[in-house]
């Protein structure tokens, strides 16, 4: 199948500045605070050591009137995959049948999947090629001119992604990919979806509880679909290659016609994890593995707690966690990566009686992150006030 030259182009490109590190870090950041009636959030990125920033995130405080919606994306092999769940992975969420009968787990998984589909074709490259440097930009803005939408029998979903023709129909999507962690907030019900090894924590009394497993080629799960699917795994990576087992984009492990998307080589598979808040619930933290990669769960929730004593600004505290986890030189690798946080605080307290005291079933249960093997890896339950 070919590809078209810019963006073939594009991708070798960023698969090449993969890893490199720069002579100096970059460490302008990107800050941004937030709020409503239910929540307050900051979050800050930078760039690092990185020759090329490919972290992108989404904070939507109000999603709909009654829910919020944050997101962290860890690219890799490029930016472009990142920055398209950033621009529409929220948006998909809304448009299921599931969501309005408030059944947000089963939409959100249902956008997982549904950003490799829409990713393929010649709108998926079009899209693609708009989120990439300006020749592609460019390119993807002509073709966009050239080749009108066509809503008609090629589009039997249940968004308004249109079907297009082109010179990129047969376009089977990015071999570049990215992590997803996502956080959504109804009331007093937190969902966590996650696929890759960004990660969710929450504070429950100061006692760090992880929300979601990092998703890496030696867990036994992992392990077991990846050989299924025809795949290996060498020096703890899919087919000597990448270092996760589950990820947005990455066509390359998903190409296997005999199959099912979420039991491909690299699937795009949620796991879900949902939370009953309750008043014993500090905040939450999403954050890509450039963070987790320098501290643990524990130590970066004692972290923010410490900070919070004296700083008010969510985004100032995130930046402080930026700045500890930088690394003075690459000769470590620890904390050369780029770096992406959201922390989100829960401003109303939450009405937990008796009938609400929080036990999360088993199969909500979430597994210790590798080398994390003391992290509490389930919320104590609430109190119920009197």
């Amino acid at each position: 199948m070919l590809q078209h030259p810019f963006l073939v182009s594009m991708m070798v490109t960023e698969l090449k500045v993969m890893g490199i590190y720069l002579s100096s870090p970059k460490t302008e950041k990107f800050s941004e605070d937030g709020e409503n009636a239910r929540v307050r959030y900051g979050l800050s990125s930078m760039q690092g050591w990185r020759a090329t920033m490919e972290d992108a995130h989404a904070a939507i405080p109000d999603l709909d009137a009654s829910t919020s919606f944050f997101g962290v994306y860890d690219g890799h092999g490029g930016k472009v995959v990142a920055k398209f769940c950033a621009k529409y992975l929220h948006q998909q969420v809304l448009k299921y049948e599931a969501y309005l009968h408030g059944d947000i787990g089963t939409s959100v998984q249902k956008a997982f999947f549904r950003m490799d589909e829409m990713m393929r074709g010649q709108r998926g490259w079009r899209e693609l090629a708009a989120l990439g440097d300006k020749l592609n930009k460019f390119t993807g803005m002509i073709e966009g001119l050239i080749w009108s939408p066509k809503n008609g029998d090629g589009n039997n979903h249940v968004d308004d992604w249109a079907f297009e023709e082109g010179p990129h129909s047969d376009f089977s999507g990015p071999t570049s990919g990215c992590t997803a962690c996502v956080a959504i907030m109804r009331e007093n019900q937190l969902i966590v979806s996650n696929a890759g090894d960004s990660r969710c924590v929450i504070s429950r009394k100061g006692q760090a509880y992880n929300l979601s497993r990092d998703h890496k080629p030696d867990l036994e799960v992992e392990r077991e679909r990846i050989l299924k699917a025809g795949g290996f795994i060498h020096a703890g990576r899919v087919n000597g290659s990448l270092n996760l087992a589950r990820a947005i984009g990455d066509m390359e492990f998903k190409q296997n016609k005999f199959l099912p998307a979420e039991k491909q080589i690299v699937t795009a598979n949620p796991d879900i994890n949902t939370v009953e808040l309750c008043d014993d619930d500090n905040f939450i933290v999403l954050a890509c593995d450039g963070i987790w990669d320098c501290m643990s769960s524990q130590q970066l929730v004692d972290f923010i707690h410490e900070q919070l004593k004296s700083e008010n600004k969510l985004s100032a505290v995130c930046e402080r966690v930026l700045d500890r986890c930088l690394a003075p030189s690459t000769a470590g690798g620890e904390g050369c990566d780029n770096m992406t946080m959201i922390l989100v605080q829960f401003k109303k307290p939450f009405q937990s009686g008796a009938s609400a005291v929080e036990k999360l079933p088993a199969s909500s249960e979430t597994l210790p992150a590798s080398g994390e093997a003391n992290t509490e890896t389930k919320p104590a339950e609430c109190e119920s006030s009197s």
